[in-house]
């Protein structure tokens, strides 16, 4: 069914697309006549040898829903019944902000990716914690990871407040966190990822993590563009801090092996899908390897199929997540993956 329709929807924007099909996904969920028994019939594998234990936290399949595609938390339900393990929301910030200038999504039809120059547009973290409050009410069992990042306008310097204000709104409706320091479209986001500024924004969130009687894990999102001398700084960083884990990876900045015309590789912001299957999954296990399995790591970056998801997964990964796969291969795509897994 969506090789059918894909060609049509490729022939629109892709972020006014993307907001067509998610909205009506949720009037599918919430108002059709068995319109939930209809999507978990059709999309959603559950066998007991695909239940994961990590951080602690039970998920029914590893195949999980990355950032950036719910940024505000509104469609948490029905991706979840399409069969996703877990669905993780963001990036949100402290403040409502409108993120950069559209258009601001392209896809690369020819190389099965997408550039995105979003710039954390998003509701604000008050809206996104009472929207998931009222989720939680009602489904304890969906697992929800919170991605928090800052507003485009506070400066680096008082960056961890702003973490810290989306930390503890969110802290009673998430079941993860996600420091998000890696994407390529906040001007001098990346910066934070250097040791010293690193260092200092996770100890602080885990002292704040520790005042409360429950905890939550907090993993560090990367980028693919680091050094092997970065990624040992990651590995050092996650044992001295404590923190539960990483997910590799976030979007990267090169254009390296594009079939794509020019114009399209020219446009900036972080390209993700095909092109990035392999440098993320180097990544995953040069992590792995060099921690000897130290903490645990989510795998994303590249997966349009189950054999990519389970390359992520023999590299070193515990889960998986999706975002551009899903949108070039379907709903169908986690079914595969969850299947031939099982």
């Amino acid at each position: 069914m969506y090789r059918l329709v894909k060609p049509i929807f490729f022939k629109f924007d892709p972020e006014n697309v993307h907001h067509f099909v998610v909205k009506r996904l949720k009037w599918f969920n919430d108002f059709f006549p068995f319109g939930k028994s209809v999507l978990r019939g059709s999309f959603d594998v559950s066998f007991k040898g695909l239940e994961r234990e990590v951080f602690g936290l039970k998920f029914k399949n590893p195949v999980g829903l990355a950032a950036g595609f719910d940024k505000n938390g509104e469609y948490v339900e029905a991706l979840s019944n399409l069969g996703f393990g877990f669905v993780e929301v963001g990036t949100v910030t402290p403040l409502p902000q409108p993120g950069n200038d559209k258009p601001r999504m392209f896809r690369l039809p020819e190389d099965a990716a997408l550039i995105n120059r979003m710039g954390f547009n998003n509701k604000g973290v008050d809206t996104m914690a009472e929207r998931l409050r009222l989720l939680k009410d009602r489904h304890p069992d969906i697992i929800v990871g919170g991605n928090i990042g800052k507003n485009k306008n506070t400066p680096n310097e008082d960056a961890v407040y702003d973490y810290i204000k989306c930390f503890d709104r969110l802290f009673d409706v998430v079941d993860y966190f996600v420091v998000n320091v890696s994407s390529p479209n906040t001007p001098g986001l990346r910066a934070l990822q250097e040791k010293e500024p690193l260092m200092e924004l996770l100890n602080t969130l885990q002292k704040r993590n520790c005042k409360n009687n429950i905890s939550r894990p907090i993993l560090l999102k990367i980028a693919p563009d680091l050094t092997d001398e970065q990624l040992d700084d990651i590995i050092e960083i996650v044992k001295e801090t404590g923190i539960a884990g990483v997910i590799a990876t976030n979007t990267t900045i090169g254009r390296d092996g594009l079939y794509s015309g020019e114009k399209l590789k020219g446009e900036m912001g972080g390209l993700s899908g095909k092109p990035l299957t392999k440098r993320s999954t180097e990544v995953i296990r040069y992590l792995s390897e060099k921690s000897n399995q130290a903490f645990p790591i989510i795998g994303v970056g590249g997966i349009h199929s189950a054999e990519d998801a389970k390359e992520k997964l023999d590299a070193g990964a515990v889960l998986v997540q999706l975002y551009t796969g899903f949108i070039y291969e379907g709903p169908g795509l986690i079914k595969d993956i969850c299947k031939s897994l099982a």
